[in-house]
């Protein structure tokens, strides 16, 4: 018989309220703020239509998300119908169940409480999808916020634009809920008791990956700890959770927008130094890459969690100096072509002092890494001389597979510093070409000789030719060349180049 005609037909309908919580969930997070929750939860079904409640969701569920299966296959669960409500009792909402209805409000004065009966004209309660940032269609009414926000109370005749006091609510009503809730009206082919699978997909749920590394008090040989952070803001908590993360290049669609966005890169454990090595697991799925915490783990409402997911030693983390000495406003030339750019004899002849302070290291197994890395933030730390570790920079890396070489912006050299001036310029049109001469000087006060990676952009067109340097150089793109220069002790060291445009 089909499942639909067998529901209409039934006499008897259950309605079942399952536990607050059902058996430890299993969450698979993905680092764009949303996760997919599996629960196992007991059924107690009848012959015919079950009515069945159960609140022990988030309060950012997708309802078009929820799958509801025996995982076993032994029954087929069809449902019929199914309502998510997420606005749990609130003194706001409380107000709104009660519009058009006179209540008591307590108004304390300075020496005395008064009771004061007033009718609810309007509550000022805004739905949560009023608040929804992706709200696509809106009115004159979700628009006036401030107007549709202010409570309307009648008071002895007369209206007022605030509560009186402090309202006092009879009762809960019936549509009152405590917790977000969802019901279903469900029918089986075979009644008794059953273990459900119950999944969905919740927003805000995230996590991130952040790395710590150590520098010794002299040299480069750093230690590496990185910690993944899961964090939930869902409204509920998960108890004893077993956790995976999801890395890859994942498509999801927000409401609102057509393209949707992707979702983070790959990442790798070395648990080769780990003190309880097997901590967290990866394997290659589909496309993508799941990461398995072997613990379960209690994630509170409104907490982040760290796990420590990689530990190396003696990663060789070169620090180098960069000096890009041409200080140009984009702001100033945004939307500039090649052409506008080649016909301003002031393009790009303004001085920037600063030396870059980089950290480079290569993500390969010979400097002991030779993991995928995923995107996230990188904090570097020395030790002083009395042991203690300083904060000397961060910054954020992009993901990167094994064997890439990762390049770390951590600040400005106090001690070298750049100067950069142009010493001649040469225009002809009619010939079509330019001559551009520039001066780049390098001063170092500090104690120790240091190397100044030296850039210098091209933009003036892309056939050009280096007609006359102090110095060589090498060519690193169509449009960008850089000269190596080392500069000892309270040095001044010039550079000097002609370069020769045509087009």
């Amino acid at each position: 018989m089909n499942l639909r005609l067998a529901g209409r037909l039934a006499v008897v309908a259950c309605l079942a309220i399952l536990p607050a919580r059902a058996a430890d969930p299993q969450l698979t997070i993905y680092n764009q703020n949303f996760a997919v929750v599996r629960a196992l939860i007991p059924l107690h079904l009848t012959a015919g239509e079950n009515h069945i409640k159960f609140s022990d969701t988030t309060a950012f569920l997708e309802p078009d998300s929820v799958i509801l299966r025996d995982p076993t296959g032994g029954r087929v669960l069809q449902v019929l119908e199914q309502s998510y409500r997420a606005d749990p009792a609130s003194e706001q909402r409380l107000l709104s169940l009660y519009e058009g209805k006179t209540i008591e409000f307590q108004v304390q004065h300075l020496d005395h409480t008064e009771i004061v009966q007033g009718k609810i004209i309007r509550s000022g309660y805004a739905p949560p999808w009023q608040n929804n940032a992706y709200v696509v269609y809106r009115n004159s009414y979700t628009n006036n916020q401030p107007a549709a926000l202010q409570p309307i109370i009648e008071v002895g005749g007369k209206l007022e634009f605030q509560l009186p006091g402090m309202p006092l609510f009879p009762s809960l009503t019936d549509e009152s809920i405590l917790k977000p809730e969802i019901d279903w009206i469900l029918v089986t082919d075979k009644p008794g008791e059953v273990t459900a699978e119950f999944s969905y997909v919740t927003g805000q749920m995230d996590w991130s990956a952040d790395y710590n590394l150590i520098a010794p008090e002299e040299g480069d040989r750093v230690e590496m700890i990185g910690w993944v952070e899961v964090q939930n803001h869902t409204g509920k908590t998960f108890e004893n959770a077993h956790i995976k993360l999801m890395a890859g290049t994942v498509n999801k669609i927000q409401p609102g927008y057509a393209d949707g966005f992707t979702v983070g890169g790959a990442m790798a454990i070395n648990q080769a130094s780990a003190v309880y090595p097997g901590q967290v697991s990866e394997k290659a799925f589909e496309d993508y890459h799941l990461y398995e915490l072997h613990r379960p783990a209690t994630i509170h409402d409104q907490e982040s969690k760290q796990v420590e997911f990689v530990r190396a030693a003696g990663i060789k983390a070169e620090r180098i100096y960069v000096y890009d000495g041409a200080k140009i406003d984009q702001n100033m030339y945004r939307g500039w072509n090649i052409e506008s750019i080649r016909s301003n004899a002031e393009y790009g002849t303004q001085s920037n002092p600063d030396v870059w302070v980089m950290r480079e290291f290569a993500n390969s197994e010979s400097n002991h890494l030779g993991m995928p890395l995923p995107a996230g933030r990188v904090r570097f730390y020395r030790q002083d001389s009395d042991g203690q570790f300083e904060f000397t920079g961060e910054n954020e890396i992009k993901h990167t597979p094994r064997d890439e070489t990762i390049r770390v912006f951590t600040g400005d050299a106090f001690d070298i510093k750049g100067e950069r001036r142009r010493t001649d310029f040469r225009s002809d049109v009619n010939r079509r070409m330019i001559d551009e001469s520039f001066e780049i000087k390098l001063r170092n006060h500090k104690k120790d000789p240091v190397a100044v990676r030296v850039v210098e952009h091209l933009y003036r067109g892309s056939t050009w030719e280096i007609t006359e340097k102090s110095s060589t150089f090498l060519k690193t793109d169509a449009q960008t060349i850089e000269f190596q220069v080392q500069v000892q002790p309270d040095e001044e060291k010039t550079i000097t180049y002609t370069a020769h445009y045509t087009w």
